[in-house]
């Protein structure tokens, strides 16, 4: 079994003296001029030549903004409506951030059924047995998930995770407008969300790292700070994944009480923030300075 996450993310943080987490989110239809590039000097079915422009996107952006990141953060929604090819540009992009010394977290949002989960694990950080031999899935070092059908639909995730030395993220959270709708919900003790983070807590021994951080992290968005101090004393163990700086109106500064337990106890992504400015490495370097600030605060 490989290092735990929780351990080989605190180091890279050290190093780097960084949180951050770049978000790839391309849209075909709307790349940089590295992806347009790629798709004028190609050939062949308009999935094929999308994939090839959205590798060469992603690989710029990585090339870029990675010296400032300790993660990338594919959205696979994005890679996966190409069809087979999408998935072939999914698997170069997590090899560039492999390359770059990146973590990779793959932003799946799975959750389902115990049998599916399995499989849905099997696809991301394991492989899955067959008469022909094993066929390996994707090998990310964590990926985020869906709590809604429960405990026992996360505990497939969970088991492999801990055997691969993955991390899992799961919904708390989140930084749409919408979130309100259910995860904020009065249930008969508490908000829905705090009993998310229960569940995330009763599950953080299983990823516990020789530092005391859990790779059974939460994905806390940035756009409700008046929700991290609580949910911190919920986890306060768990890695924080925290979208919405940026685009969605979150500001670095106030996500101090994330930054509790220490420098590596949360992630900051940020997908349009740095690939939407034009220097995309000057506005990754940007927030690593901002958010290393306030982790140290």
């Amino acid at each position: 079994m490989e290092q735990p996450f929780a351990d080989r993310l605190a180091a890279l943080v050290e190093e780097r003296r960084s949180q951050i987490c770049l978000g790839l989110d391309p849209d075909p239809a709307h790349l940089g001029p590295e992806g347009a590039a790629a798709a004028a000097g190609s050939q062949g079915a308009a999935a094929e030549r999308a994939g090839r422009a959205v590798v060469a996107h992603c690989r710029a952006l990585i090339e870029r903004a990675g010296p400032a990141c300790v993660a990338a953060k594919p959205q696979l929604a994005c890679f996966e409506r190409l069809g087979a090819p999408g998935w072939t540009a999914l698997a170069e992009t997590c090899a560039t951030a492999r390359e770059a010394g990146l973590l990779v977290l793959a932003d799946a949002k799975r959750g389902d059924v115990p049998v599916t989960a399995a499989a849905y694990a099997q696809a991301l950080v394991g492989d899955t047995p067959t008469p022909w031999g094993p066929v390996a899935g994707l090998g990310v070092d964590a990926f985020t998930a869906s709590p809604l059908l429960g405990r026992d639909a996360l505990e497939p995730l969970v088991e492999a995770a801990a055997c691969t030395g993955a991390g899992v993220f799961v919904l708390v959270r989140t930084s749409n407008p919408g979130a309100a709708d259910v995860q904020d919900l009065a249930a008969p003790e508490r908000p829905l969300h705090e009993h998310l983070a229960a569940l995330v807590d009763g599950l953080s021994e299983r990823l516990l790292g020789e530092r005391g951080l859990s790779g059974m992290g939460a994905v806390v968005g940035a756009t409700e700070p008046e929700h991290l101090a609580r949910l911190r004393e919920l986890m306060p163990r768990s890695i924080f994944l925290i979208p919405g700086v940026g685009a969605q109106g979150g500001r670095a500064e106030t996500l101090g009480p994330a930054f509790a337990p220490g420098p590596a106890a949360a992630l900051v992504a940020a997908s349009r923030a740095i690939a939407a400015d034009p220097d995309p490495a000057a506005a990754a370097e940007r927030l690593r300075a901002a958010v290393w600030d306030v982790s140290t605060a």
